[in-house]
């Protein structure tokens, strides 16, 4: 029975780690999935995160409230989404392009602001972090009592987020317009609904869901904010959309699956019964960037958006 609990024990504090590792890539992802949905490739999700999370950082720093903090993250994502988004739907700019600046732009604007706010281009000060949601007693519970036992609650939001973003994409009026945007924007005009601002509204829901992933690596994930803290996060994120294929509950498995990649290397380090591992660190810490590729070098059922990255030109009467 030892052996079974210590089994059980493993598999619980891995099951946390994936847990917390997947939380920015599925919101990454499902921010992602509405402006792809929409008609516009968002590149720049790496920087939207990066910047956020710094945002993050500096809100619970300066105010002493990490839910502050959090809101600044979300509004600093929300922020780089609009410039994207000026820049690919008003002036129907190269979104590749625009996604790569809005990256380089988070790159040099986070490194200025460890800077400018704590002295050193390295790493912040600790910041004040969202507390915990645990349950007495649920050390106890086989499996899920590292779990129960505590957790960021934006972990269960997640879940939550998953099922509302689904809801909202297919059962409402509004996620029918989107989905047409990205699919027949010509149809959607003629049924008098304009292409631009469903397109507006998808790139900053994603700049939004970005927000709220970078800002909970800063002040929920780790307690501070360091240099190029996303590490490639966001376009892992990427990948669980096209591996999810576009769709809410597929990039929740997706970015779960590549969580748990993640987490696995949190865990080598945290679990005795895992050490035995350590020496291959590196190469588990390199598994989920093997795999992006692998995955989009073999996944041919996953089908975009028709007009995704198509600049929309209002056909006009003569």
């Amino acid at each position: 029975m030892q052996g079974l609990d210590v089994t059980l024990n493993i598999i619980g504090w891995l099951l946390k780690a994936t847990l917390e590792s997947s939380v920015p890539l599925v919101l990454a992802a499902l921010g992602g999935m509405f402006s792809e949905r929409s008609g516009v490739v968002n590149i720049g999700l790496e920087g939207m995160m990066l910047l956020a999370a710094a945002s993050g950082a500096a809100g619970s720093f300066l105010t002493g409230n990490p839910w502050i903090g959090l809101l600044f993250g979300v509004g600093a994502g929300a922020g780089l989404a609009v410039i994207h988004a000026v820049i690919s739907v008003k002036y129907k700019g190269n979104h590749i392009v625009s996604g790569t600046g809005i990256l380089l732009f988070a790159a040099g604007a986070s490194t200025l602001m460890l800077q400018v706010i704590w002295g050193r281009p390295g790493t912040s000060d600790r910041v004040p972090t969202i507390p915990d949601v645990g349950f007495s007693g649920a050390s106890d519970v086989p499996l899920l009592g590292p779990v129960l036992e505590g957790v960021s609650p934006i972990v269960y939001g997640m879940f939550v987020i998953a099922i509302i973003c689904w809801y909202v994409l297919y059962k409402t009026p509004f996620g029918l317009r989107l989905r047409a945007a990205g699919e027949d924007p010509s149809t959607l005009d003629t049924a008098g609904v304009n292409v631009e601002t469903m397109r507006y509204i998808g790139v900053i829901l994603s700049g939004v869901l970005a927000g709220l992933a970078g800002a909970y690596l800063s002040i929920s994930f780790q307690p501070r904010f360091s240099k190029g803290m996303t590490s490639g996060r966001g376009f892992i994120a990427l990948a669980a959309l096209i591996f999810g294929n576009w769709t809410p509950i597929g990039c929740l498995l997706a970015g779960i699956f590549f969580g748990f990649l993640d987490g696995l290397t949190f865990a080598v380090q945290i679990i005795p019964e895992l050490s035995f591992l350590q020496p291959y660190n590196n190469f588990i810490f390199m598994l989920p960037f093997v795999l992006v590729v692998v995955a989009l070098a073999v996944i041919r059922k996953s089908v975009p958006p028709k007009a995704v990255g198509v600049p929309y030109e209002k056909e006009t009467k003569g």
